[in-house]
């Protein structure tokens, strides 16, 4: 948490969520190949816990489906998200999550782009400018202190549900 445990956005919006894909046995069967699509792109970071909040990105209306551009043939993933407030200091370890969900999850043939929606942040530039950077974003995960604080945010069982 920001200021000394101060809450920035002490009474945040909650959203309604998409219910969970049901898998079928095909879902399963790693001799199909198919496509990345929107939707299983938005099922690996919906859950990504808030770093203020018990709470999910997708209930904080951060990420949404319609935020989530795939090419699966182009190799090439794009996620806009929504900070909750136009001045949050999370915006940039909340990209960061996302990135980081992302890189793990895909294979290494996908480029993953991660930024904030035009015209919801402040400082959207500066933040969209240090995700994009490879090596700023390496860097940072070496910091063991950030890396676990962005492991928390992707540790799905944290929230207890």
């Amino acid at each position: 948490m920001s200021g000394g445990d101060r809450l920035e956005n002490v009474n945040p919006t909650l959203y309604d969520t998409k219910g969970h894909r049901i898998l079928t046995e095909v879902d399963w069967d790693d001799s199909v190949v198919d496509p990345f699509d929107v939707r299983e792109i938005f099922d690996l970071i919906r859950d990504i816990n808030d770093p203020e909040h018990p709470l999910t990105l997708e209930q904080l209306n951060v990420v949404t489906e319609e935020q989530v551009m795939v090419d699966d043939s182009k190799s090439r993933v794009e996620v806009m998200f929504t900070p909750t407030i136009p001045h949050c200091s999370m915006a940039t370890l909340i990209g960061l999550a996302i990135r980081v969900k992302l890189l793990r999850s895909l294979p290494e043939r996908f480029k993953v782009d991660v930024m904030i929606r035009p015209g919801t942040h402040a400082s959207e530039v500066a933040v969209n400018k240090q995700l994009a950077d490879k090596e700023r974003v390496a860097a940072a995960l070496e910091n063991s202190h950030l890396l676990e604080v962005v492991n928390q945010c992707l540790d799905t069982g944290a929230r207890g549900e």
